[in-house]
């Protein structure tokens, strides 16, 4: 059976985000905004600005900080209180993780995303972490968010870092995929019931995610570098939202994601950030399942040019050998892994792990001289 999902509708654009309002009133007229501590801060009122024009509509806020886990999730349900027929989730990854379980009770789920860090807008699932920070839960929805307004005048003026780290995410949904394609291994798509394969469509969306990181990541990067709006950054934040999003829940996840995630069970392994680390371990699925040396630094490069961490020092991470075991042995029991055409032990992980974080050495090193 192949298998499909999909957010329900998309708009991108400057200044987007000051008409919320307009669009969840499509959706309903009681809304509860879940809303990132700091990105409050930062947004003032801005948000909230047309509702004295939507008569008969009203708005609660929760303002959120801290690790999603089932914990936090439970103390903002309960802050928030019951009644809204819409929940607006305005921030990052883990705020809209806390709005998609939020919405599972039955509102609608508007999602605005103020970096472009992951491909979480889009998705029907959400991540939580344990209290320390550890990943140890995948939740499945039914449906996808209803709509994802994305302000790419807001994503423009925030940190490099964060795009740098969706362009890492968004790397691996194209091998990733291939990964999945080569097993016939089951996506995403309501996988908690069911089991589907990749349609042609999502691997056309898988392709033109790369793609387009091929052709525009590093001028996207200068672009955000500049706090400018420019079609390079357009392009780049719609592969790391919609593309890279629709594509790895369609195409499915395999190898690069298994490590990115282990990677949290040792100390220090959460100071970097998700994308960082799928971006760097995506260059370790590309030298486990045996690309071409010529592909595999091509992506290298790529990495190198976007601020993507090739090695261990720029993921804040000076594994011991047994930290290293520790990350191969939790990689091995996730569930992506068995997308993987390869069969690797645990000695043979560590070795992909130490040959990725050499080859990032030696790129950088190269990167260094030729801008001398």
């Amino acid at each position: 059976m192949r298998a499909w999902g999909s957010v329900g509708h998309y708009l991108q654009g400057p200044g987007i985000i000051g008409h919320v309002a307009r669009y969840a009133n499509l959706f309903g007229t009681r809304y509860l905004f879940v809303v990132d501590a700091f990105v409050r801060r930062m947004l003032g009122d801005s948000l909230f600005s047309e509702y004295g024009d939507l008569g008969g509509s009203s708005y609660d806020l929760v303002a959120f900080e801290g690790e999603i886990s089932r914990g936090s999730v439970e103390r903002v349900r309960r802050e928030a209180g019951a009644g809204h027929d819409v929940i607006v989730a305005v921030g990052g990854g883990k705020v809209i993780d806390v709005a998609k379980m939020l919405a599972a009770d039955g509102a609608a789920l508007v999602v605005c995303p103020t970096i472009a860090a992951t491909d979480a807008p889009t998705s029907a699932m959400s991540i939580l972490y344990s209290d320390e920070g550890e990943m140890n839960d995948i939740v499945i929805h039914v449906k996808n968010p209803d709509l994802v307004l994305v302000d790419t005048r807001v994503i423009a003026n925030a940190p490099v870092r964060f795009l740098s780290a969706g362009i890492g995410d968004a790397l691996s949904t194209y091998y990733e995929g291939v990964s999945n394609e080569r097993t016939g291994h089951a996506n995403y798509v309501w996988c908690d019931t069911e089991s589907g394969v990749a349609t042609l469509a999502g691997r056309a969306v898988a392709r033109a995610c790369v793609e387009t990181l091929f052709r525009d990541g590093s001028a996207a990067v200068r672009a955000n570098a500049a706090r400018t709006v420019t079609p390079a950054l357009e392009n780049v934040v719609e592969a790391n939202v919609l593309l890279s999003g629709i594509g790895f829940e369609n195409v499915g996840c395999s190898l690069a994601h298994g490590l990115g995630n282990a990677m949290t069970v040792v100390p220090n392994g959460e100071r970097s950030m998700h994308g960082e680390r799928v971006g760097f371990s995506t260059l370790s699925l590309l030298i486990a399942e045996d690309y071409p040396p010529e592909e595999i630094e091509r992506v290298a490069r790529l990495c190198v040019e976007c601020g993507v961490p090739v090695t261990f020092e720029e993921l804040r991470l000076d594994p011991s050998a047994d930290d290293l075991e520790k990350i191969a042995r939790a990689a091995l029991e996730a569930e992506s892994w068995g997308a993987s055409p390869v069969r690797l032990d645990v000695r043979e992980v560590v070795d992909v792990l130490l040959v990725t974080d050499a080859l990032g050495r030696r790129m950088r090193g190269a990167e260094d001289v030729s801008t001398r």
